[in-house]
């Protein structure tokens, strides 16, 4: 596996090994024993959970507070996303930034969150499949949001849809009415 630092403290991109053959190939793309051998901020995986989004759909910004905060690893299997994640950590020197990460099916990319960021993304295809493995189960009294408009944040989703001819984002109601104002987390 090879490991890629972001702008972002702890945050890594990942890139697996594919071996091909005729039949096509095989690619692990989470050995435990290189997460530790690399002191990457990941505990075994404790959930494995698939999104599937049409084109123009933004989900997030997403996460969990203590004690059920999640470090995550997210592939994308069919299509492609822009994955956005925003470092909430306050010790962290990355306080408060983010990043804006393009994931492909045909890529064989992951990306690394690790517990204290917030995350979402836009898929930029039809029948996008996102696979999130997750250090930690979904504990929905500990789930928090960011609205992914914040103006604190100040992601440039406008940028991002121009890139790829999205007209419209696709957000649920529970998205829209996500707080606009960061308050303290503990994780």
């Amino acid at each position: 596996m090879q490991i890629y630092k972001t702008k972002l403290e702890d945050c890594y991109i990942l890139k697996s090994k594919q071996f091909y053959d005729f039949r096509g190939y095989f690619s692990p793309y989470y050995v435990e024993s290189e997460f530790l051998e690399n002191k990457l901020d990941f505990n075994g995986v404790k959930q494995c959970s698939r999104a599937l989004s049409q084109k123009g759909v933004l989900r997030g910004l997403h996460f969990q507070i203590a004690p059920h905060a999640q470090s995550k690893i997210v592939e994308v299997v069919n299509g492609s996303i822009i994955d956005v994640v925003v470092d909430l950590r306050e010790e962290s020197k990355t306080y408060l930034q983010h990043l804006a990460v393009l994931l492909t099916a045909d890529d064989n990319k992951s990306l690394l969150i690790p517990k204290g960021f917030a995350q979402g993304y836009l898929a930029l295809e039809n029948n996008t499949l996102v696979e999130y493995l997750a250090d930690n189960e979904f504990a929905p009294d500990y789930e928090r949001g960011l609205l992914y408009s914040d103006e604190t944040i100040n992601i440039a989703w406008n940028s991002i849809c121009k890139k790829y001819d999205i007209d419209n984002l696709i957000v649920s109601p529970k998205d829209q009415k996500q707080k606009s104002l960061i308050r303290k987390y503990r994780f």
